[in-house]
């Protein structure tokens, strides 16, 4: 779900956005940007019409998302092909994200009619009680890598509680965000639902509007910050999820094959565009070499050309991407890592980079500090299960980490000191329908998903009644 310096660059170019088919290099058609006028009209229009959302029964409003979750299932390839040629995301994996924020609208349609109040316990004479009212004027700031299914999360449980949206998806993915768009606005009631299109500038007159009640910010850790700056000022609820530095611990207990397998998938899947990508791995010394052996095996396997392309990974999203991923690598090179395979970047059209895998890696290299979002996993090897614990543990970041152990006490030992919002034993990816979590440090903060997220879309209003009603 982040992306790395989403607001670094402002791609916008006479009132457009001209991005590249990160697969050749081709120019996609432009996409108008949403001018400074029209961000004004847009929050206006929603300001004005978030009372007649507001008094709209829950069930009905409900109703109403089903619909639109209906519409994109209808047009599903469409926006997945769509997203394919953007971000450079595989077909049959857009799709799976296209279908996944489907799921998840129908999920948060069911969830909110029955989402409860509380009451309180008060004197029997009266009456104590806390209902749920939405907050207002909701803007959701999404990323690319996985655009539909992140967006429907946020969008659909601000829907069904009662809030009016605005929605400014990632420039790296306009035409994406705006197909997205025209499901929401061809079912929703004038006013109700507005896209936002643009690069940062748009992002920042958006988030700064007066007016606006909440915003949730999916994305890299560095915009994130920025927008905390503005909303500060202006008492705006934000929820936010950012930059990942997800470690992977590998005790020796285990089967290093099957280590192997899962670094690759935590690392590789995507390209390693994901929020929850494998970043680091601390791998205990006995099972290292196996291991090791094992992970390179498999990056050289996704490194055989495809077709036209130099590897069989998906290309990174754009240049830009591209060139932060081999900095990060080229800095652990000059700081005495080394590349066991991958590490350069082909020639050729195309964004692509290899699936990369370097050893001697110091938590002092950017490759161990920092969010690479590529297909590189960096290994350190540690003495002990306890050095990998503690290594993994010194970080800024707190989005989710994963152990691969059959000690329960070395598992609890990671659950109970890596300070992240999700801890995975035995597995990279994967966890229950409606889990949640709250991201750490500079990962984020707030739910961003799962029942929890209908909380954070609204707010509860204590209600006391005593005395003579008549």
């Amino acid at each position: 779900m982040a992306e790395p310096m989403l607001w670094v660059a402002e791609p916008e170019v006479s009132g457009e956005i001209r991005i590249v088919d990160p697969h050749d290099g081709a120019p996609l058609r432009p996409v108008p940007v949403t001018n400074v006028a029209q961000v004004d009209e847009a929050v206006a229009r929603a300001m004005a019409t978030k009372r007649s959302w507001h008094d709209v029964p829950i069930a009905e409003r409900a109703a109403l998302v089903q619909r639109v979750a209906r519409v994109l299932r209808d047009r599903a390839r469409d926006i997945a092909e769509l997203n394919h040629r953007e971000t450079g995301r595989p077909t049959p994996e857009a799709l799976a994200g296209v279908m996944a924020g489907i799921d998840t609208l129908e999920q948060y349609a069911q969830q909110a009619p029955v989402h409860r109040g509380v009451s309180l316990n008060g004197p029997s004479s009266s009456l104590d009680l806390g209902r749920r009212e939405p907050r207002g004027v909701v803007v959701a700031v999404t990323p690319w890598n996985d655009p539909v299914a992140v967006a429907c999360g946020l969008l659909g449980a601000a829907l069904v509680m009662g809030n009016t949206v605005l929605h400014k998806p990632s420039e790296r993915c306009p035409a994406t965000g705006a197909m997205l768009g025209r499901a929401f606005a061809d079912v929703l009631p004038d006013g109700v639902f507005h896209t936002v299109i643009g690069g940062p500038q748009v992002g920042a007159d958006l988030v700064g509007c007066a007016g606006v009640d909440v915003v949730a910010h999916v994305g890299s850790t560095a915009t994130g910050r920025e927008i905390a700056g503005i909303v500060a000022e202006n008492g705006v609820h934000f929820i936010r999820e950012n930059g990942g530095n997800d470690a992977l611990i590998i005790d020796d207990d285990v089967d290093a094959e099957w280590a192997a397998e899962q670094a690759a998938v935590g690392g590789f899947t995507n390209s390693g565009q994901l929020c929850t990508s494998v970043e680091r791995v601390y791998v205990c010394e006995r099972l290292a070499d196996a291991f090791l052996s094992g992970l390179v095996a498999r990056a050289n396997a996704l490194n055989a050309p495809h077709e036209s392309a130099p590897v069989s990974l998906a290309p990174l999203v754009d240049e830009r991407l591209r060139e932060v991923v081999h900095e990060h690598v080229e800095d652990a090179l000059e700081r005495g890592a080394r590349a066991l395979t991958g590490g350069t970047i082909p020639s050729g059209a195309g964004t692509y980079y290899p699936a990369t895998v370097l050893v001697a890696c110091t938590n002092d290299m950017e490759v161990m500090r920092e969010e690479t979002f590529g297909p590189v996993v960096p290994v350190q090897v540690c003495a002990s299960f306890e050095d990998a614990l503690g290594a993994a543990s010194a970080d800024r970041y707190g989005l989710a980490c994963t152990v691969l152990t059959h000690s329960l006490p070395h598992a609890l030992a990671a659950v109970d000191r890596m300070n992240v919002g999700t801890v995975k034993v035995n597995g990279v990816f994967g966890g229950a329908p409606g889990g949640s979590a709250q991201p750490r440090g500079f990962s984020g903060d707030g739910f961003g998903y799962g029942p929890e997220l209908l909380d954070e879309m609204s707010h509860v209003k204590v209600v006391h009644l005593e005395g003579d009603l008549r």
